[in-house]
């Protein structure tokens, strides 16, 4: 213990004999550990703000879309024709277990005005549930009943754009809307959630009863989409499954190939969107991890050169009892000490860098504990890996020929 003990000491009073070498050597840790770092938390909380996108699409949501048009050659996308019928979204509720909620959709756009402002926006038909599918809450007002579904109520929802375009300075609550030409009555006005993943207002939106929108607005006796909500992320896949094969029966289908619906689950828009993502990540890492490697081989160089410059020292302390064992100790320990002391700085320098970055330019960022863990020993191993044959050649070097180097 004492022999380690000794070889330590002697490390590290090497180092502090060429401090500018040391700081310079341990420079490229520092930066390639404090890349990683910064990378890995920049890229993780764009991650988390594109899952948090995600999620204000709605909790375990499932969409059902009406087939697609065909004519003269020429193929529309879902929803292009109507072939979903509220019977349909009837019997997947009342015939299929694990689903919370369903809510049928009519959607369009239509040009809206009150008093002397006008706006042209998106206009959904849905059931009350839909915001509990959406997880979307009203910051003024309540939502309406079943009661207006029933009656083709004329009452609706808005979104904050709509408010800033129509009332800009007055509590729409209450208020008169005009939607093709139709007086709807304001009743709440929705939280605001932004731009989308694919760059669209959420909140340019007005929400009316679904009967309402078939009847008074749009004349349509179909659905253009059925949205529904599982108890639990897990039961997407089966429930997914179930509504296929009900809806296949319902409109007598035999094979897949002749389906007249789309359906798609949340977890697959979640992974179309986030795929770049991660993909952008993980090449940024690859190049922060090259400036470890980079780091690995400066001190790797640096400690050649110590090698030779100190052969002499090293045939004096062989000649007086010191082993090969003892020297190789010695320098991996001031290669391993080089690499630890850059990593620990780099890490510091990482984090400090990525909350510049989230308070400058308001940029989310995640670190994770496990992965600066990772960065120290990661560095640790660096030393060790880099150092090891300096080290070694030092450790074989002959003594008296150590002796009569100059």
């Amino acid at each position: 213990m004492k022999r380690i003990l000794a070889t330590i000491r002697i490390a590290l009073r090497a180092l502090r004999r060429n401090k500018m070498r040391t700081v310079l050597t341990m420079l490229g840790m520092i930066i390639g550990v404090g890349a990683v770092i910064a990378v890995v938390g920049i890229g993780n909380g764009a991650k988390a703000q594109l899952e948090d996108q995600i999620s204000s699409l709605g909790r375990n949501m499932l969409t059902v879309y009406s087939g697609s048009s065909r004519g003269g050659g020429v193929r529309g996308g879902w929803g292009s024709i109507g072939t979903l019928t509220l019977d349909d979204a009837e019997s997947v509720q009342r015939e299929i277990s694990g689903i919370t909620a369903v809510s049928p959709e009519v959607r369009g756009r239509s040009q809206i005005a009150a008093g002397n402002e006008n706006w042209n926006t998106q206009v959904f038909g849905e059931s009350p549930e839909y915001f509990q599918i959406r997880q979307w809450p009203l910051v003024q007002g309540s939502i309406f009943t079943e009661q207006d579904v029933r009656s083709a109520a004329k009452v609706a929802i808005v979104g904050k754009t709509v408010v800033d375009q129509l009332f800009p300075s007055e509590n729409p609550v209450g208020e008169i809307v005009r939607i093709k030409n139709s007086p709807f009555k304001i009743i709440g006005v929705l939280k605001p959630k932004g731009f989308a993943p694919w760059g669209q207002d959420q909140d340019d939106v007005i929400i009316v009863p679904y009967t309402s929108a078939m009847k008074r607005l749009y004349g349509l006796t179909t659905l253009q989409s059925i949205l529904i909500q599982t108890a639990t992320a897990d039961l997407l896949t089966p429930v997914q499954d179930q509504v296929t094969e009900l809806v296949r029966q319902r409109h007598r289908i035999v094979r897949a190939t002749d389906d007249d619906f789309g359906i798609r689950n949340q977890q697959e828009v979640a992974d179309a969107v986030t795929a770049q993502s991660k993909t952008m990540a993980w090449l940024l890492a690859s190049i922060a991890c090259v400036s470890l490697l980079v780091g690995g081989i400066g001190i790797m160089n640096i400690m050649l050169v110590s090698v030779t410059e100190r052969t002499r020292e090293i045939g004096i302390r062989m000649a007086v009892g010191a082993r090969g064992g003892d020297i190789l100790w010695q320098f991996l320990i001031e290669a391993v000490t080089l690499s630890m002391i850059g990593g620990i700085v780099g890490i510091g320098t990482g984090l400090g860098f990525s909350k510049a970055i989230e308070m400058i330019k308001h940029w989310p960022v995640v670190i994770p504990v496990l992965w600066i863990a990772v960065a120290f020993l990661v560095s640790a191993a660096v030393g060790v890996f880099f150092g090891f044959y300096p080290a070694r050649k030092a450790s074989q070097l002959d003594p008296i020929d150590a002796l009569r180097y100059e």
